[in-house]
């Protein structure tokens, strides 16, 4: 049974990780003041309680790692129908499109291969979203780069590189969490640095996630552009909208 200084250690490590999400061994064994070994124990006990999850080198809190791809898909799924069918609507013939990987975007494929657009190129890192708008006559170039099993795209510097290469007429990304202060973010570095890449090529940007991201805020930064728009499923209160907008957010809602 742990000793109660430790147990007051763990309620205050659990009150600086869910303001934070996410902390490292070595911050928390310098606010502490004791060893590396002892917060690696800590977390420890604190994973045994289901409260966090370990990474290397630190903690997650549980919300802070992506559920897997098969989860994601049955949630929400009239939520991200509604999200796709006013993306394929800001589409114009022989636009340039990036698009991101991840459920919302597959949905938007779905839609913009229904929608009847002609002349597309698409950008893709999906494998699903390439299959999908090849299928329906767009020209598709799909990035290069690591395969991640659980959602079927590629990852990683090769694609951020890539990117860098390329201006598209707009994108449309998924985020693990976007705050009331407008900040976009995801759940690892690698896909937090691929996203702000795929908006710092397009003239407009979107980022399409449903309600239940707003106000979740995952460990890594998207690094933003000056502007974007936010295609959401549910209204968004008027105060936050006005938050978002001085942020340079511009929340559309799909009816």
């Amino acid at each position: 049974m742990p000793r109660p200084i430790a147990v007051q250690r763990h309620r205050d490590i659990m009150s600086l990780i869910e303001g934070t999400r996410a902390v490292s061994v070595e911050a928390l064994a310098q606010r502490f003041d004791v060893s590396h070994e002892t917060i690696r124990r800590d977390l420890k006990v604190l994973a045994g309680q289901g409260r966090v999850e370990i990474v290397h080198g630190g903690a997650l809190i549980p919300d802070a790692v992506e559920p897997p791809y098969s989860e994601r898909q049955r949630a929400n799924a009239a939520g991200k129908a509604r999200i796709a069918t006013l993306g394929a609507g800001l589409i114009a013939d022989g636009m340039v499109v990036l698009l991101d990987s991840g459920t919302t975007t597959h949905a938007l494929a779905g839609a913009i291969a229904a929608s009847g657009r002609k002349g597309l190129t698409i950008c893709t890192t999906s494998l699903a979203n390439a299959q999908v708008l090849v299928r329906a006559g767009h020209r598709v170039t799909l990035f290069g780069g690591t395969v991640d099993r659980d959602d079927e795209a590629t990852t990683g510097i090769d694609v951020i590189e890539a990117l860098a290469r390329y201006s598209v007429d707009c994108a449309f990304v998924g985020v693990g969490g976007i705050g009331l202060d407008g900040v976009i973010t995801d759940f690892t570095r690698v896909a937090a640095l691929q996203r702000g890449a795929m908006l710092a090529a397009a003239r407009q940007g979107y980022v399409v996630a449903d309600h239940g991201k707003l106000g979740r805020v995952c460990p890594a930064i998207i690094p933003p552009p000056a502007r974007f728009g936010w295609i959401t499923d549910a209204a968004v209160e008027q105060p936050v909208v006005d938050s978002l907008a001085a942020a340079g957010v511009n929340a559309i809602h799909a009816r």
